[in-house]
Parts: C-alpha cells; structure tokens; sequence
C-alpha cells in the first residue's frame, strides 16, 4: 500500500457479531503447542527405563539432552525468518513435520549417538512452534485480544507436560517404549492435516465474515522497523533480560529433563508410579503463571509504580523457590513433591514477570528481537546446566547440589537484573540511529 493511500475501515457496533472463526486458529494453536510439549517429555518420562535398557550414564543422557538444547537454541535464531520467508501456513507445517518425523525416529534408535540425532531433528522442528504461533496471533487478532489469544495457546505447554506421565505409561506397558515414540509423532504429524484445511491470511479466507475481518484489522499495523542485534546489545536493558533467561530457564528445563529420574532414583518410583506425582508438579505450572501475574498486578493496583511492582513479584517468586533446595532430603515423597510443585510453580510466576519485563523496557517493535535473545540465551544456560547435572550425578549420584543451585539461583538473578536496570527505566531507541 502506499503512503498516500488510505483505507475506510467500517464501525462495528458494540454487541453486534463479528464472529469467532479466529478463535478455531487459536484452538489449532493450543493443540500445536500441547503436542510440542508432549513430544519432547517423552524422553524424560521414559528416561530411568531407557538408561537401564540402552545402558547410557548420567553424562550421556546429559548429552542427549543438550544435542536437543543446542538444536533448539540455534533453531530460535533462524525460525522466525524461516516463518517470515515461506509464510505461517506453510512454515508452520513444515516445522510439525520435521519435529514428528524427529519424535518418531526415537523409536527406531538404540545407541546415545542415535538418541542425540533424533533429539537435534526434534529441536530443530520445534524451535519454529512459538515464533509461528506468535505471527499467527498477530496475523489473526487485534491488538486488545492478543495477549488473551498467547496465554491461551501456551497453556498448552503446561497441559502436554502433564499429559505426557499420563500417556506414556500406558503406551509402554501395553505396546512397548517404542510406541511412545512413534504414537506421540504420528499425533503430531496429523494436526497438519486441519491446519493446511483451515488456515489461511485472514484477507484470503473464505469462511471469514466481513465484519469478522473487519474487527481483526480494526486497529492501525505496527511498525515493521527492524532493529538489528549489535544496536540492541549496546543497552544494558537488553543485557538485563538475556541475563534473567540465562540463568532461570535452566531451571526449568532441569525440572522437565530430570524430576522422572530423581522421583524413580530417591524414592524408587515405577514409571507408572510417577504420573501423578509429575502431573500434580507440572500442574502447578499454570497456577503459579497465573498468579506471578496476578501479584503484580496487584501491587500495580495498591500504587506502587513499575520498578516496585514488577521487582515485588520477581521477590516473592524467588523466594518462594528456595525451599525446592530441601526436596533431595525428605523422605517423604509426597512432601519431595510439594516443594517440587512449588518450585515449579514460583519459576512460572517468575518467568511470566520476566516475559512482561522485556515489554517494560522496549518499545514494542523491538521486543520481538530481545525476546528472541533471551531465548537463545536462555538454551545457552541450559545446555550448561544440563552438562553440569550430568557431570554432578555421574560423580557424586546426589541430587543435593543440583537443588541447591536450583533453590538460589534467582535471588543471584535478581540482584544482577537490579544492578543492570535499577530503576527499570525503558531503553530509549533512537529510529535515526538504526
């Protein structure tokens, strides 16, 4: 469209319908991300009968776990281009179909070298899932509505977590470990049969109402400037957020990767024993999401302004993990999983601050690019972590060390966050410079 060209955009009246055909695309959505997540648990549920089976030490598995990080790390830097270049409709495709065939492959593998590639395959198809689903939501929702369409959508995450240990079990003990594998492939692979039928731009759709699209496009287009890296790594703001996603994304990808194997190595669970013990700590996931954002919306609304408010609920959050440093020296299993649960728990209230952080500090048309920093900068950390676990247990099998790094990790966060933006003032980017 050219500058000088202007569009008439017809008033839709409040309680007129408008139609919730892009509530369907959010739906497909939800049960993309729930797949992803379901896809790569399988290996952390199976994971104390494989490493009997195959016959790999804590290193090695370490290592699996890593050769599925890296490919996801590296995936993050070039799937949203990816996305961008082909379009969602065929990108989004392309990325189930490459982490299927990966999450299918584990099946037909039984050496560490043929689990890594198979996890690099699933890494690299997975990485495409949020950036997709983010353009999506952008592509098909107006401003007002998009924060509801994300949260819906990534609920998803939580809920694939926990049908995993409920799943896979059963698949197992019926049909073998294979079948985990390839069942939880196949599944995937057929969710793009719906989304090639139904998904089009909103412009080309078909079954889309006029006054549907009409809604959807309500609101005037961001700005589509973008700002490369090297300007954005010369603000200490961005350094904030890549330092916050450094250090606690690992813990949560040591919860997924190894609470199966601590509950079946501390308190001698059966994989069949464990679904609900994991399925109770996955499920607090939600609650603690939700209420890391409740509390900082409450402290929002007792007057405290943004500095206070949002470093409040980080605090709270942070210190609500720190009891999770116990949970390898109680005896008592379920009281192991409550701390657990509340780990889990304070780290998504935690993580939903640290998410929101990056739109208190940039202008919207960066937040996109700092985001996708933190990301690769939290696999970074968590290719570490998952190199340390391995290297703790192999020497030591004690799981004491890895939640007591756990239990303190985000006060140290904290503090280095506050140092970096004390004040949390905004970064100030300056288009002329760009």
């Amino acid at each position: 469209m050219q500058p000088s060209q202007t569009v008439a955009i017809p008033v839709i009246r409040t309680g007129s319908a408008i139609g919730h055909y892009r509530w369907r695309i959010c739906a497909l959505l939800f049960l993309a991300t729930t797949f992803n997540y379901v896809d790569r648990q399988v290996l952390s549920v199976l994971a104390p009968d494989l490493q009997r089976i195959i016959g790999w030490n804590e290193i090695q598995y370490s290592n699996i776990v890593n050769a599925f990080t890296g490919a996801y790390a590296i995936g993050l830097l070039l799937a949203g281009r990816f996305i961008d270049r082909i379009g969602v409709r065929k990108g989004y495709a392309a990325a189930i179909g490459v982490w299927s065939i990966g999450a299918a492959a584990h099946s037909f593998v039984h050496t560490v070298l043929g689990f890594g590639l198979a996890r690099v395959v699933l890494g690299v198809g997975e990485s495409a899932n949020f950036p997709a689903a983010i353009k999506t939501v952008t592509e098909w929702f107006p401003r007002k509505e998009r924060a509801l369409a994300t949260g819906l959508f990534n609920s998803g995450a939580n809920i694939g977590a926990m049908l995993a240990p409920l799943a896979v079990p059963w698949l197992t003990i019926r049909y073998g470990w294979q079948s985990a594998f390839l069942a939880t492939g196949l599944i995937s692979a057929l969710w793009i049969i719906p989304w090639m039928v139904v998904y089009r731009p909103p412009r080309e759709h078909s079954r889309l109402s006029t006054a549907e699209l009409t809604y959807i496009q309500s609101e005037p287009a961001e700005p589509a400037l973008r700002i490369p890296w090297p300007y954005l790594l010369r603000r200490r703001q961005t350094w904030a957020f890549v330092a916050g996603k450094f250090m606690t994304d690992p813990i949560w990808w040591f919860f997924m990767f190894w609470l199966p194997k601590f509950l079946s190595a501390r308190h001698n669970l059966s994989m069949a024993d464990m679904a609900w013990p994991l399925v109770i700590v996955y499920n607090s996931a939600t609650l603690g999401s939700i209420g890391g954002g409740w509390l900082a919306a409450r402290f929002f609304s007792i007057g405290w302004n943004a500095n206070r408010a949002r470093k409040g609920a980080m605090l709270v959050c942070a210190l609500g993990v720190m009891p999770v440093a116990f949970a390898s020296y109680t005896e008592s299993l379920w009281g192991a999983v409550a701390l657990l649960a509340l780990g889990v728990a304070c780290h998504q209230g935690w993580s939903a601050n640290l998410f929101t952080l990056a739109s208190d500090l940039f202008p919207k048309r960066a937040v996109g690019s700092v985001v996708g920093m933190g990301g690769f900068g939290g696999a970074i950390g968590s290719m570490l972590i998952a190199t340390l676990a391995g290297l703790v247990l192999q020497v030591t099998g004690s799981y004491v060390p890895m939640f007591v790094i756990t239990g303190s990790t985000y006060l140290v966060t904290l503090l280095i966050i506050h140092l970096l933006v004390p004040r949390l003032e905004p970064a100030r980017i300056n288009t002329n410079e760009v």
